[in-house]
């Protein structure tokens, strides 16, 4: 029995997501969709999501500066060795 799964989805994406997909060869959108799908149900896709933003070179060296005061005890820190402890801690 076949199910529909509707996405609602921007017209400009659907639209360039259309171009690429007959672009490989697809017959349609809808059928790249099926295919991905059916790839990722059988686990023989993954999908891995990378934070790509960038500092400032401002905030760059400035987080440079607090890492290595932190290393060179000039910052105080505190250890959890759990996450009760880091709770309690918290609510302090």
């Amino acid at each position: 029995m076949h199910k529909t799964l509707q996405i609602p989805v921007k017209e400009d994406l659907r639209d360039r997501a259309m171009k690429v997909a007959e672009e490989q060869g697809f017959s349609s959108l809808q059928e790249a969709v099926r295919i991905f799908l059916g790839q990722f149900a059988a686990r023989k896709i993954s999908i891995t999501f990378t934070n790509t933003d960038m500092l400032s070179s401002k905030n760059e060296r400035r987080y440079a500066r607090m890492i290595h005061d932190v290393k060179l005890g000039k910052t105080k820190t505190k250890k959890f060795h759990d996450v009760a402890s880091f709770m309690e801690h918290m609510q302090r």
